[in-house]
């Protein structure tokens, strides 16, 4: 026969358990939101680009702006994404602002940019510079 102090015991541990199993599935969940956002950056051309730039070296915006023949502007609104979506990271240098890559807290990413095609070439041939930007 169970008393009521067994009863509330086993009670007890039925409720830790769910609480448990609650937050190991959200913890899955926030996981999975987590990953899917980054494949939604990655599935836009011009940020894998320029996420292919960046795997050669740190760049300014003008020298991305400069790679990818567009506006300033456009890269702007591409390296915001990608830095809220924890993909680059910038450093200031004086008034003007460098990107890299900051993937090493994603290393499911390691195969995927080791398939992108080499920027290398294209990369070195530009500067700073050469472009007479951040002096």
């Amino acid at each position: 026969m169970l008393t009521k102090s067994g009863s509330a015991e086993r009670e007890r541990r039925t409720v830790k358990g769910l609480e448990r199993a609650f937050e190991e599935e959200r913890v899955i969940l926030v996981e999975i939101e987590k990953l899917s956002d980054v494949c939604k950056l990655l599935g836009d051309k011009m940020r894998l680009t320029i996420l292919s730039l960046l795997k050669e070296r740190e760049l300014c915006v003008y020298e991305i702006v400069e790679l990818m023949q567009t506006s300033q502007p456009n890269v702007s609104q591409h390296m915001r994404k990608l830095k809220d979506g924890g993909l680059v990271k910038e450093a200031k240098k004086g008034q003007w602002v460098f990107y890299s890559l900051n993937i090493n807290d994603k290393p499911y990413l390691n195969e995927l940019f080791e398939h992108l095609p080499s920027q290398k070439e294209k990369v070195d041939a530009i500067s700073c510079e050469q472009l007479d930007c951040c002096d």
